[in-house]
């Protein structure tokens, strides 16, 4: 259960999530609130969640006691939208901000007492629409103010709102935190994000669209090497996680690294990604497995037919969904990709099933995975003997997310067929592989596994 105060040591909102017989979660959540000064608890909403994973219903996220309002999510029309429902029991509902294109999916909060002062939604780039005219109106001036290409952020505030963290970045910057004071109007540089990168020089990104084979225009990012004219590289599809996520305008640590290791990389808003609505999330990208693959499929026959990507020198890259991703993209597409990277990757998707029979979500897994032939048929490990490409896998044994065993099945499965692959599992690391060693040695041996399979000149 969730409890959302007002900021001010009130807690005005309840979830209640009741298990069934057996100990599940079950799939609809109730949310109750109470008046100001008031200690009964009414009915707000019930947002449920359907065999697919999407949601339906009014789920709040915050309270304004000036308003008296609750902000939250729920579906308009297809795609996610910001409503406020008032807490003075009308329950008067209302339309704060919303997308014909994209989903609203983000509140912007600022200070301790997590105010709510905005919006935010994804097309390109992520853009926050501010409620609080000041904050607008700094925003608008940094922007201004700051040089290059940059997003604008607020982080966080002291408790009077008088000063204010500012993060500033862009695709080729890593970002600067700076402190900005409201009383004197200045701006003081705190530290950047990634020093190391200071004199590095960094690849742009551009939003760009390609055609699925059905003609759907697919929106993806591409990332050339700093300098390049863009013609004929060694090139990268990289499928992001999830399935429910997707990419955005910015620095991106891995497709910066490829890049400057003279990689093309093109990062593919397949469908079923989330942020375009419901339509194009489809049945999630387990269920709906033959049209997501097929656009990251698509990604790179787009690369080779504009010429971006050297023939035979074309890979796919990918972490977590992005790893099952990329395999099974090179079962579908054999002499396709010459070589397939998945790191963390979901592998055979009766195994994630068996990973979370036990927990409290086994039932909502279990149905988001769903049943039927396509566990087999959208299984990489099940299909390892179409897998032309070498393939390199990295795993941390204490992942929690996707079961390490996901990826031993994997190699096994390989190297039974004889198929060419390296696996290596990092000792006491989780999903994210968040150890700098770790990283910096999956980086090295990636970039030497692809100049190999794909027969590129070494690079110091």
């Amino acid at each position: 259960m969730t409890a959302p105060s007002d900021g001010l040591g009130t807690v005005r909102i309840l979830a209640s999530n009741a298990t069934t017989a057996s100990g599940s979660m079950n799939a609809t959540t109730k949310y109750f609130y109470r008046k100001r000064d008031d200690r009964a608890w009414q009915p707000l909403s019930a947002v449920a969640t359907d065999a697919v994973g999407l949601t339906s219903g009014f789920e709040p996220l915050a309270v304004d006691p000036a308003l008296n309002v609750a902000y939250g999510f729920d579906d308009l029309e297809g795609r996610s939208a910001l409503f406020r429902i008032a807490l003075d029991g009308s329950l008067k509902r209302e339309v704060v901000l919303s997308r014909p294109d994209v989903d609203v999916d983000q509140l912007v909060r600022i200070g301790r007492q997590q105010r709510v002062v905005g919006a935010a939604y994804t097309t390109d780039r992520t853009e926050a629409v501010y409620f609080d005219p000041e904050l607008k109106s700094l925003h608008d001036a940094l922007l201004r103010a700051l040089p290059g290409d940059k997003t604008i952020s607020f982080i966080d505030a002291t408790a009077d709102e008088k000063q204010l963290i500012v993060f500033a970045g862009g695709d080729a910057d890593p970002g600067t935190y700076y402190l900005f004071e409201k009383a004197t109007k200045h701006l003081a540089l705190l530290l950047p994000a990634r020093p190391q990168l200071h004199d590095v020089r960094l690849a742009s990104v551009k939003s760009i669209t390609y055609k699925a084979t059905d003609g759907t225009v697919i929106p993806a990012y591409l990332t050339l090497p700093p300098g390049s004219d863009g013609r004929h590289l060694p090139a990268i599809v990289m499928p992001h996680g999830g399935p429910g996520d997707r990419d955005t305008w910015g620095f991106d640590w891995w497709a910066q690294y490829f890049a400057n290791r003279g990689f093309a990389v093109l990062q593919p808003e397949f469908r079923g990604s989330t942020g375009y609505g419901a339509q194009w999330y489809q049945k999630n990208g387990f269920q709906s497995w033959r049209t997501a693959i097929g656009d990251v499929v698509d990604a790179g026959r787009y690369l080779l037919s504009s010429g971006i990507a050297e023939r035979d020198k074309l890979a796919v890259v990918g972490w977590s969904y992005g790893g099952y991703a990329a395999l099974q993209s090179a079962v579908t597409a054999p002499d396709l990709f010459k070589a397939v990277i998945a790191v963390a990757p979901v592998t055979d998707l009766e195994m994630l099933r068996s990973e979370s029979r036990g927990f409290t979500n086994f039932a909502q897994t279990d149905r988001f995975i769903g049943h039927g032939k396509h566990i087999e048929e959208g299984s990489p490990a099940q299909n390892a003997a179409a897998i032309n490409a070498p393939v390199l896998m990295f795993h941390g044994d204490k992942d929690q997310n996707v079961g390490v065993a996901e990826s031993r099945l994997m190699e096994r499965k390989l190297r039974g067929v004889g198929k060419q692959v390296d696996y290596v599992e990092f000792k006491g690391l989780d999903h994210q592989l968040l150890d700098d060693d770790a990283r910096a040695d999956m980086l090295d041996r990636s970039d030497r596994f692809l100049r190999t399979a794909l027969r590129l000149v070494s690079k110091s």
